[in-house]
């Protein structure tokens, strides 16, 4: 057995307040058996750097220390490479020095005889040593027995340090936690580091973890509102609103937050926040779950600061913009770059922001590198190979896409290649159930879908090569971000988009996971994720307006419950997208004029008669609002 995380971190809050010299120096020279009333040759600077590469560094190739106490600050929780010859020997000749029989510039170290006095002293508030806390963070890599106690593990201890009776009752606290079981205080495997740095956090010299997602992300004096607080499902966040209230700028922010550049304009400070620091904060979650990074706006420069060493990295990105353009952020690509000093510009790393026209053709650097060959070109180079790799991961990925079968487009399927007047290149085509289109006159809807289509794959195996040139594991998360998924899409295709883009991983490799954010107008998306739809892993959103202050409107993002309609008409009129009917508005204001008449005491004939008249003029037949209304009408003398 060996201790848990959850005793380990709660014995880590109840030592934050100990002074680091009864952890450290006081336990270093109890374990040298350093004497009492006289002095031998000892050093302490070297024992003490022993004792801390023993005990207090929990990240193997880490140069520094965890800061287990006086931790006020969580922005300082390790300790430099030489703390023993620095801090901690400031600690033991100053503050404790009147504990110690040293001479100066000497070796010699011993107890005076009335150290635990001393020490006594010295205690905060007189508060003891709490033995059992301690002992948890120092034997956290050990392995005890099936019958180990809380009172065991404080007897192996003091045995450990030669800790005496009168050491005991004066300075160590040896109670413990109440009710605790063993269930509570072990665990089977030895806590890893990854599950460790959840309580201590990463060294500053520790690698990012890479395969992040986004967990966290607050706005504060940027776009539509003043604070905006969207917490990303762990699969699909679904996020809805009215135009103009900021669902592109929520995803253009949420990649900015993910990657540090912005795909396209920058975010800009509202004007209201002059005299108040515009804020982004966010957290990118992996293995572990890092802490929340806040970043201010330069009004000097007129640009947002960068965060250089990120604990977190986010996996493989594509975010498919409303205007045609694609994103992609690879971490192999972009993180290599930047460590070899080959980035553009400053050298840090960026994403790949290509315009349409420039994920077709393919687009180059100023020095010709090549950063994508382009659709038209990759598709044929992948469909003449023998192999056909990854031709077919590609033809699987746009069947999964592709409308439904029992619509008039059918399956996105490839077909052979053709030429085109005046054009010496082939260009790929797509077989439809009228006959062969080449791919650059197929409609916008299927445009944008062969693209995405095509991205995806690219994205992916252009990561496994550059991970295997590398010597990297391919990532195991992706994110994908889509602004208005039904653009260009017949509603057959909306009723089926979202599961499929669900699925593309299944067409990737199987222990993929896939964090998607879509920005949505469509009922018809919302009721196809209904059989989908995991509130473990899945949220809704809406951006609302809501009557704020004296001072105007303001903005705000709420989680709303996701409640399942059946019928598409009834996603129209939800709190999702409030029509009051779901009907034209001329019908709607129609039928809003005949129910205040219907709550009317005593409504006049030709009122009811004008009313109607609107009716039968927006009105279906067979509407289902005729039968309440006829009923009505001929209780006022009116005949329909």
């Amino acid at each position: 057995m060996f201790l848990s995380i959850d005793q380990i971190r709660a014995s880590l809050k109840l030592l934050e307040q100990v002074h680091p010299f009864y952890g450290i120096t006081f336990l270093a020279c109890k374990q040298a058996n350093l004497p009492v009333g006289n002095t031998k040759e000892f050093s302490l600077d070297m024992e003490n750097k022993r004792f801390l590469e023993k005990y207090y560094k929990p990240a193997n190739n880490s140069k520094w220390y965890y800061r287990v106490f006086r931790l006020s600050d969580k922005n300082q929780r390790w300790l430099r490479h030489d703390y023993a010859s620095s801090g901690l020997q400031a600690i033991n000749t100053q503050t404790f020095g009147n504990a110690f029989i040293h001479p100066k510039k000497s070796k010699l170290w011993g107890w005076k005889s009335n150290y635990i006095e001393i020490l006594k002293s010295h205690l905060k508030s007189h508060q003891l040593i709490p033995t059992f806390h301690l002992a948890v963070w120092l034997y956290r890599d050990r392995e005890w027995q099936f019958d180990t106690t809380a009172e065991s593990i404080i007897k192996f201890f003091f045995d450990k340090f030669l800790i005496s009776e009168e050491e005991k009752s004066n300075l160590f606290d040896i109670s413990i936690p109440e009710n605790i079981t063993l269930s509570q205080l072990f665990q089977e495997q030895k806590v890893s580091w990854e599950e460790l740095q959840s309580a201590t956090g990463k060294p500053p010299d520790a690698p990012p973890e890479e395969g992040g997602t986004l967990a966290y992300l607050e706005i504060q004096g940027v776009g539509p509102a003043k604070k905006l607080c969207f917490e990303p499902a762990e699969r699909v966040s679904l996020i809805t609103g009215d135009n103009g209230l900021g669902k592109t700028f929520l995803l253009e922010c949420a990649w900015w937050a993910l990657t540090g550049q912005w795909a396209g304009h920058q975010a800009y400070p509202t004007p209201s926040t002059n005299n108040n620091e515009p804020n982004i904060i966010f957290q990118i979650s992996g293995e572990s779950k890092s802490e929340k990074e806040s970043v201010s706006y330069d009004r000097r420069t007129q640009r947002w600061r960068t965060i250089k060493n990120r604990p977190t990295i986010p996996g493989l990105l594509i975010y498919a913009r409303v205007d045609g353009s694609f994103a992609v952020w690879d971490p192999a690509k972009e993180y290599w770059s930047f460590e070899q000093g080959v980035g553009e510009n400053d050298g840090t790393p960026r994403p790949f922001v290509f315009a349409k026209d420039e994920v077709w053709h393919g687009h180059k650097d100023r020095k010709g590198n090549t950063y994508i060959n382009g659709l038209l070109q990759d598709w044929i180079q992948w469909q003449s190979r023998p192999e056909k790799y990854p031709f077919n991961t590609l033809a699987k990925v746009l069947e999964r896409l592709s409308p439904p079968s029992q619509g008039d487009l059918g399956a996105l399927r490839p077909g052979e290649p053709v030429r085109l007047p005046f054009d010496a290149k082939d260009i790929p085509t797509l077989e439809h159930s009228y006959g062969t289109v080449p791919i650059v006159h197929a409609s916008a809807g299927v445009q944008r879908i062969i693209t995405m289509a095509y991205l995806i794959v690219w994205a992916w195996e252009e990561h496994k090569i550059q991970s295997e040139l590398i010597r990297r594991e391919p990532q195991k998360r992706m994110v994908i971000l889509v602004d208005e998924l039904e653009a260009h899409l017949h509603p057959q295709w909306q009723r089926v988009i979202l599961p499929a883009l669900l699925d593309v991983r299944e067409d990737l490799t199987s222990d993929l996971q896939v964090q998607i954010m879509i920005a949505t107008h469509s009922p018809l998306v919302m009721a196809s994720v209904e059989p989908r739809f995991d509130a473990k892993v899945d949220k809704l959103f809406r951006l609302n307006l809501v009557k704020s202050d004296l001072l105007g409107n303001e903005v705000e993002l709420d989680q709303l419950p996701f409640i399942r309609q059946g019928v598409v008409d009834s996603w129209l009129t939800s709190d999702v997208f409030e029509l009051r009917q779901a009907r034209s508005l001329e019908a709607e204001n129609a039928i809003e004029a005949a129910k205040a008449l219907q709550y009317q005491d005593n409504p006049r004939a030709k009122h009811v008669q004008k009313v109607s008249q609107e009716l039968a003029k927006y009105l279906s037949e067979d509407d289902e609002f005729w039968p309440r209304w006829v009923f009505f009408a001929e209780q006022h003398g009116v005949e329909l």
